[in-house]
């Protein structure tokens, strides 16, 4: 599988979460309609949406880690492209463990760059590196 179809994969996973995350507009239709647009193979579509799928599925654990690992930032005051990001990895490393930790934190950190400001990518690895630090001292979930 081509990194990059994966990495954009993940980009359209991120738009639909940013989505649903300021709208009320059903998950099922933002993916929906995003998928509909893209170029991406069926496999990869099929990780999109189930990248989307398990975020919504573990958020509230999720953004528990986050508020654990990001205390001088309220999650509801975090830009939410970032928090979205944030929920994104901490799904790939938390709970779907189907790539390495540094593969999820690295893709992290380059959609930051792709869809956040410019301290994005730095915020973003510093919680996640911290997540990062708990799973190898055997403390994650």
């Amino acid at each position: 599988m081509p990194f990059n179809e994966r990495h954009r994969a993940r980009g359209l996973a991120l738009q639909a979460l940013y989505e649903i995350d300021t709208t009320n507009h059903e998950p099922a239709e933002v993916v929906s309609r995003q998928l509909e647009v893209t170029t991406l193979s069926p496999e990869n579509s099929r990780f999109a949406a189930e990248l989307v799928s398990g975020v919504l599925a573990h958020k509230a654990s999720i953004d528990e880690h986050i508020r654990r690992f990001a205390r001088a930032w309220p999650i509801e005051q975090m830009a939410t492209v970032d928090r979205n990001i944030l929920r994104l990895a901490i799904f790939e490393v938390l709970v779907d463990n189907r790539v390495p930790m540094r593969v999820a934190i690295n893709e992290a950190i380059e959609l930051a760059k792709d869809f956040g400001a410019q301290s994005s990518s730095r915020f973003v690895n510093g919680v996640l590196s911290s997540v990062s630090n708990l799973t190898a001292e055997g403390k994650g979930e």
